[in-house]
């Protein structure tokens, strides 16, 4: 029996492991660097078979690092990366319970099969990606600088090959101004809800300008305590989004801008403060998409060809700069249903997601074990990549 083969019945013989996991954290959703229960069935799990897992990884308090394979003959390190963290109030409405769990399931399916193993491989905690994702910390601390790539499958309702994310900044303004009372004495005042209103209002018009594609959002935080009195303080947040990250950098300069010239223009201040970390885009991998294509055909997973995904962003854009970063998505449901809804957290409950948890899991280590068998694949990765 080939090492493809083996390492998929060690996946079957193993995948109700999987599901407990899945099932356990699906019942216990945390947020964003909170994962605490789920970082400790992690350990718990990953012990219980014999793998090496060094908690607190990096200092990050709910992320790990286990060893699946080491080969000091070898200088091809590839990392599996597994998320855990729910959403506020809709749980895992974005999946992350069976993303994690398919990549738990290859990375000890992979391990049973260990003595026919070149090259090092690692499963990697990855929390917190729904706020402030660990993966940008880990980005820029180097530690993947080395890595010949980095692969992860994130449960949807479609199959495709590779995601598309787009690159984010998100800032909190914060506008200053002198409290007065509203009817008595307004000329005394200086009104911190007209600076932060009139920024809004800048923002829609500097729309029109931006290049397609572009997305503003944000929300009012806080605008003020009674009608009666000026507010001095007002504040709002807002995400910017674009294909390429240089672009983006540029939309930011400009509401930089827009947001000074409009506190000036109401005698009032600005603060502008980071909302979360910034995200890049996710670098595309056309040779590789190739290969995990004809995977995911080969395995009875149909790719939707004829759908398109709705671009959102995550941490590993900042990861694909670092080293070649794969992001395949693999469907948990046969009719459409849109991510962070209660209806896409109920699918991870289904036996569709037992299907993606497995199919995932395969699909992660056929192209694990062919870059292995074929230098041309990695040579490829490298080639995008630069």
């Amino acid at each position: 029996m080939d090492l493809e083969k083996s390492v998929h019945n060690s996946i079957d013989n193993l995948k109700e492991k999987a599901f407990e996991l899945n099932d356990y954290i699906y019942n216990n959703p945390e947020l964003a660097h909170k994962e605490f229960l789920a970082y400790q069935k992690y350990m718990e799990l990953l012990k219980n078979e014999g793998i090496p897992v060094e908690g607190n990884f990096l200092g990050l308090a709910t992320s790990f690092k286990a060893t699946i394979n080491e080969d000091e003959n070898s200088d091809i390190k590839i990392g599996i990366l597994a998320e855990y963290d729910a959403l506020p109030e809709i749980g895992h409405a974005c999946g992350h319970s069976a993303n994690g769990a398919l990549s738990f399931l290859a990375a000890i399916g992979l391990y049973k099969n260990k003595k026919n193993l070149k090259g090092n491989i690692y499963l990697i905690g990855t929390p917190g990606e729904e706020y402030n994702g660990s993966k940008t910390d880990m980005a820029n601390s180097g530690m993947f600088d080395d890595f010949s790539y980095v692969i992860m499958i994130h449960v949807l309702d479609m199959n495709l090959p590779s995601a598309k994310f787009l690159a984010l900044d998100a800032y909190d303004f914060e506008f200053f101004g002198r409290t007065s009372h509203a009817s008595a004495s307004p000329w005394n005042g200086k009104n911190a809800v007209n600076g932060m209103t009139l920024f809004i209002h800048a923002l829609d018009m500097m729309r029109q300008q931006l290049k397609d594609g572009t997305r503003i959002h944000g929300i009012i935080k806080k605008g003020g305590l009674a009608a009666n009195i000026i507010p001095d303080y007002a504040s709002c947040q807002y995400w910017f989004r674009y294909k390429k990250k240089d672009y983006l950098e540029e939309v930011v300069k400009m509401v930089r801008d827009a947001a000074n010239g409009c506190a000036q223009a109401t005698q009032t201040s600005v603060k502008i403060t980071p909302a979360t970390n910034a995200l890049a885009e996710l670098k595309p991998t056309p040779h590789t998409d190739i290969v995990i294509e004809q995977i995911y055909e080969e395995l009875g997973a149909n790719i939707d060809k004829n759908m398109i995904m709705t671009l959102g962003s995550s941490d590993i854009g900042n990861l694909s700069y670092r080293c070649p970063a794969f992001h395949p998505l693999i469907s948990v449901s046969d009719i459409p249903v849109a991510a962070h809804t209660r209806e896409f957290a109920a699918c991870m409950q289904t036996e569709k997601a037992k299907w993606a948890i497995v199919k995932g899991s395969k699909i992660i280590s056929s192209l694990i074990i062919r870059s292995l068998n074929d230098k041309s694949i990695i040579e490829n990765m490298k080639k995008d990549f630069n």
